[in-house]
């Protein structure tokens, strides 16, 4: 099982470390309670992807498309403002799913049966101390999940592991 913690000033290294661990994968949810980090952890795995744009949370559009250079595009969905399963469909969201592009989702909960099966479902909230943690909940069975390479300081330089 994946999980991380790290405080927000090492938000670049925890979304560069993930990254390298669902190498392969491109759907992505992310659970998590307003304000926990979803915004700013999928900002950060946008720039490490090679977006030059500002990336921004699409609350109010419901998706922003980012080119990510010779990572190709990204789309990034906020379902917050989404009342039924259907206006998900509704958006072609599909469309979305089957491209070859990266799909960064916040408030997964309110797509209901629109996500992918092969979305890899992840919560982030904030620890008691004030770091962030990211957990894997759920990934398909056909993405295995590769090992993280190099060892992470420990908590007061930022990361651990579990």
């Amino acid at each position: 099982m994946f999980s991380i913690e790290f405080p927000l000033s090492g938000i670049d290294v925890a979304a560069g470390r993930f990254l390298q661990t669902v190498e392969g994968k491109k759907h992505f949810a992310f659970y998590g309670t307003m304000g926990a980090g979803k915004t700013t952890f999928i900002k950060a795995a946008c720039t490490l992807l090679g977006v030059k744009n500002t990336v921004t949370s699409p609350t109010f559009a419901i998706v922003n498309e980012y080119d990510a250079g010779r990572n190709g595009i990204i789309y990034h969905f906020d379902f917050y403002r989404i009342n039924r399963p259907e206006e998900v469909f509704d958006l072609g969201c599909e469309e979305y799913f089957a491209s070859d592009g990266y799909c960064f989702v916040e408030w997964p909960e309110k797509a209901g049966p629109a996500l992918p099966d092969d979305i890899c479902k992840l919560r982030i909230e904030e620890t008691e101390n004030g770091l962030r943690k990211l957990s894997l909940i759920e990934t398909a069975n056909t993405f295995p999940l590769l090992p993280i390479s190099g060892a992470f300081p420990s908590h007061r330089g930022m990361f651990t592991v579990c």
